[in-house]
């Protein structure tokens, strides 16, 4: 039963996944999310992060410290989970999904880009919530480029999300409530 209910999972997880790669050969959708997917990258969520702690003050310098040090701690997770459950990324393991040339090597679960840029965004959302119009498209959006690259499985990505989510939100919470009182 439990092994019928997993298999069954697994199927419809490769099945959404499938339904997103297929389309990798459409000229927009390849610019368009080979490019954004790169905003959840590390080089792009700690320069955001580094810009707006130094060129921004008061409330939106404390967000930008918040998303920081969320981006941070969010990774910790990540790496030790990539460590604890080795999946193989679905171009590995599925016969013919498409992937760019140089593909990652490294382990699937979870997907650390959208981790990244949920846990850099959600301060943001948090502190200004008319943001999520236009941050929430961009996250989902890195989160739909991760499968549509055919580097990650569906889970990946909604484990990612919700890693940097909550990530993001305890971080926020903890230092409004203890240490940043007075900047917000």
């Amino acid at each position: 039963m439990k092994t019928k209910l997993i298999t069954n999972m697994y199927d419809f997880e490769c099945k959404l996944f499938k339904s997103v790669n297929r389309h990798y050969d459409q000229k927009f959708l390849n610019f368009y999310f080979r490019n954004i997917t790169h905003l959840g990258g590390a080089t792009a969520t700690i320069a955001a992060c580094f810009l707006l702690m130094i060129f921004s003050k008061g409330s939106y310098q404390a967000t930008s410290i918040v998303s920081a040090v969320s981006l941070l701690l969010s990774h910790l997770p990540v790496a030790v989970v990539k460590k604890l459950y080795p999946r193989k990324r679905p171009y590995i393991a599925l016969h013919e999904t498409k992937v760019p040339a140089n593909p990652l090597e490294d382990h699937s679960f979870p997907s650390g880009h959208t981790t990244a840029i949920f846990s850099v965004i959600i301060p943001f959302i948090l502190f200004m919530p008319q943001l999520s119009v236009v941050l929430l498209p961009i996250a989902v959006s890195i989160g739909l480029s991760r499968m549509y690259l055919g580097l990650h499985y569906p889970s990946d990505v909604l484990v990612g999300s919700l890693l940097g989510s909550s990530t993001a939100l305890l971080t926020y919470l903890f230092l409004h409530e203890f240490l940043l009182i007075n900047w917000f």
